[in-house]
């Protein structure tokens, strides 16, 4: 039998990849890995209303209960009245208005750095950046590029460098064990010879599924002692780390040095929608050209604008709610463990509570939702093999009184799924 022919016998027609389909839908649903939809009936906030009852809601991002705050509620409601509800157009035709600048500016002067550029979220931001700056030749006819990227980044990050791989054939790449410095540190120093046109050292702020930080301090340091630009992309850190809610940077004490900074309005800042990059002047400006995702996608809608102009105005005002979402984090990590729960240890109001296999933690999560308790189960793939857990999120719109509500749902569940004794 011929190649040609061996590749048609294996062809899928319609019906048949239907039939796959359900296959693998059905088996996910037998091994208790298929993601179902809690749909929630009213706003978002730290009780909610979802599968017929109240539930403190510990699996949102919206870390400083912003997401329905009233004052970001009437920034939007100004936002549609003066300026519509949308554009119809991208930035560079005619998608700008003075509120976006604003914006801009505001998340710039915010975050210490030069300038910023909005993009329609911090996915399409990370899928931006690597091939706007590394797809032009900026002079030279033969050059190499690499990337030194932690295995656990996000997924943006990690389909913006094979975006630009593709794109380019140019860049190399360099995926260090999480948060092991000491890898990132001799794979740069033994690249030095290979004379890279541009190296870049990338890492997320706070790893999502582990509520962990990485030690910018060194980080930096080595981006800088080797000639790599330093990124981090701080979404689940701005408004959540450092004495004034500015992120991981301010954290290790760097509030303003990184190179490029990378970041989302989704999350404590208004939780609606939005991304953002952050860095020198003379980059942002660049990619104003070169940004794929920014030169065709719609502007971010004028509500979004005004809503997240006014939660950067929130936190510049007062440090309040950054200090009530830290002392709120510090009980639950404090108290959870109490109960015998393992989680990762940290100070960042994402908690993994760790179950061990998908099947318990779908279990735990359907029971927690039984006691008016909204979280989610994480398993592989999002998570290692054998390292299913359930990520809470604390936020500053929860009171004592709903936190212990949610601790006293995790005894009574834990015992009965045998998690603790």
């Amino acid at each position: 039998m011929s190649a040609s022919t061996d590749s048609k016998s294996k062809s899928l027609k319609p019906a048949d990849f239907y039939n796959a389909l359900g296959n693998e839908l059905k088996k996910a649903k037998e091994t208790k890995t298929y993601k179902y939809e809690v749909p929630i009936d009213g706003e978002q906030g730290g009780v909610v209303t979802a599968d017929g009852r109240d539930c403190v809601m510990l699996a949102s991002n919206n870390y400083l209960g912003l997401a329905n705050h009233p004052r970001i509620k009437a920034a939007a409601m100004r936002g549609l009245e003066e300026h519509g509800y949308g554009m119809a157009s991208v930035r560079f035709i005619c998608g700008t208005q003075n509120i976006h600048l604003e914006l801009e500016e505001k998340i710039a002067e915010f975050l210490g750095m030069e300038a910023a550029i909005l993009h329609s979220s911090c996915f399409a931001a990370n899928e931006a950046l690597f091939t706007g700056l590394m797809s032009s030749d900026l002079g030279q006819s033969d050059y190499r590029d690499i990337i030194y990227s932690d295995q656990l980044n996000h997924a943006s990050i990690i389909d913006g460098i094979r975006l630009v791989r593709q794109a380019t054939k140019t860049c190399d790449l360099k995926a260090y064990k999480h948060n092991n410095l000491d890898e990132f540190e001799a794979s740069i120093k033994e690249n030095q010879a290979k004379h890279y046109r541009l190296s870049v050292g990338v890492t997320d702020g706070v790893f999502s599924m582990e509520g962990e930080y990485c030690d910018l301090n060194r980080f930096h340091a080595i981006c800088q002692e080797y000639g790599a630009l330093s990124v981090v992309d701080d979404s689940h850190s701005t408004g959540v780390l450092g004495k004034t809610g500015r992120g991981t940077p301010e954290q290790c004490g760097l509030h303003g040095k990184m190179d490029i900074v990378t970041g989302t309005l989704g999350k404590a800042l208004g939780g609606a929608a939005g991304g953002f990059i952050a860095g020198k002047k003379e980059v942002v400006d660049f990619l104003r050209q070169k940004s794929r995702p920014y030169t065709f996608s719609n502007t971010v809608p004028a509500p979004i604008v005004c809503a997240s102009i006014e939660a950067i105005k929130m936190l510049e005002e007062s440090n309040e709610l950054v200090q009530k979402l830290q002392s709120n984090t510090e009980y639950f990590r404090t108290e959870i463990q109490k109960l015998g729960f393992t989680i990762l240890e940290g100070i960042h109001p994402i908690v993994p509570v760790m179950v061990g296999e998908a099947s318990v933690a779908m279990d735990m999560s359907s029971e927690l939702l039984k006691e008016g308790v909204y979280v989610r189960g994480l398993w592989y793939p999002v998570v290692p093999q054998g390292e299913a857990r359930l990520r809470c999120q604390i936020s500053a719109a929860l009171d004592k009184k709903d936190i212990d509500r949610a601790l006293g749902a995790f005894q009574k569940v834990g015992k009965k799924l045998g998690v603790i004794s």
